[in-house]
């Protein structure tokens, strides 16, 4: 099974909301991933058939369907708000597109909608409806709608964006093994850095409406090609500071210097750390994790993020450290440098 995305182009009122867009993905997931108006449900909107591209085309396993409506796509879409029909117990939202297939009757229905359920663990919730569940439970069960129906593709467009981190983190193990094997198209879109790298799947960056960048996730985050899929794929934000080459080289209006806060700490992990005297402004503590806020010199600030708890007050001095080889160094255009940390200057 293939999806071929041909030169696909949206424009709405006056805006390019998808420019030239061309992947093909085979059976299995595939991550989209990207910022809010990067062109995620617009795409995967154009696949579905809710949205006509201004050119280009859609094929699935070879057949171009971009004039075939919805309802005759082999195609199942779960979105990030939840959709159930609220009259119906939970055993008739899952087994609602079944029974409009021809492939199931009877207990061949029953047999399905009971496996899904066990799967997305609804077993026990079966004769309930959707008010009566949690959050959690119900976008469950809108992906068991989903799951249920065999189809060449299946699109879920955010799916846990609405759901608390433990249900999250629980769902997205679920939904990974459930992925592992399947015999469609799978195309997942998220805006969470932490959710493509857990799948580890063929991934797809895209940033106001175009591909930025595809391929394995764990290398573009390892060694990303321009600083918007560096950006992209940082969570927490990346710390950006400018910077000068040294050593007899040079860069035609300076660089820009990348650093992940997980990167900056305050004790020098090697003989090789840069030592950046600090002034903090905020400590954040969430629990597990303290992010520190701090200005250096020039006015530049730096985040830093601290496993566990940390206490600092406003105003406080120290000292942060980075090691200049997880320094990320991009050109004014944003394209990433082969340089080492040895060739550029954290205090330029």
């Amino acid at each position: 099974m293939t999806l071929i995305i041909d030169r696909v182009s949206v424009r709405q009122r006056g805006e390019i909301w998808l420019d030239d867009i061309r992947l093909e993905t085979g059976t299995g997931l595939t991550t989209l991933i990207g910022p809010l108006n990067s062109g995620k449900t617009t795409l995967m909107r154009v696949v579905a058939g809710l949205q006509p591209p201004d050119s280009g085309r859609v094929l699935v396993a070879g057949k171009d369907v971009t004039a075939i409506s919805v309802r005759k796509r082999s195609i199942a879409f779960v979105y990030q708000r939840f959709i159930n029909y609220p009259s119906l117990t939970i055993y008739e939202n899952i087994a609602s597109p079944l029974r409009l297939d021809a492939r199931f009757r009877g207990p061949a229905i029953d047999r399905r909608v009971r496996e899904v359920a066990d799967l997305m663990g609804l077993a026990g919730l079966l004769d309930r409806r959707p008010a009566e569940l949690s959050g959690g439970q119900q976008q469950r069960t809108a992906i068991a709608r989903a799951l249920a129906r065999p189809v060449d593709v299946l699109l879920l467009d955010e799916p846990l964006a609405n759901l608390d981190f433990k249900l999250r983190e629980q769902l997205r193990a679920d939904l990974k093994a459930r992925f592992a094997d399947a015999p469609g198209v799978v195309l997942y879109s998220t805006a969470d850095p932490a959710e493509a790298l857990t799948f580890a799947a063929p991934t797809v960056v895209l940033g106001e409406g175009r591909v930025l960048e595809t391929g394995d996730v764990a290398a573009m985050y390892a060694r990303p090609p321009t600083l918007a899929v560096a950006a992209t794929l940082s969570d927490p934000p990346l710390n950006l500071l400018p910077g000068v080459v040294r050593e007899g080289r040079s860069a035609e209006g300076g660089v820009l210097l990348g650093i992940r806060p997980h990167q900056v700490t305050l004790a020098p992990r090697g003989p090789g750390a840069v030592e950046l005297p600090a002034e903090i402004r905020l400590a954040e503590v969430t629990g597990s994790a303290t992010f520190l806020h701090l200005l250096l010199r020039g006015e530049r600030h730096l985040v830093a993020h601290l496993p566990g708890t940390w206490r600092f007050q406003p105003g406080e001095a120290t000292r942060a450290y980075v090691d200049p080889a997880h320094v990320l160094v991009f050109d004014e255009g944003g394209d990433r440098l082969p340089l080492s940390g040895a060739e550029v200057d954290l205090h330029g």
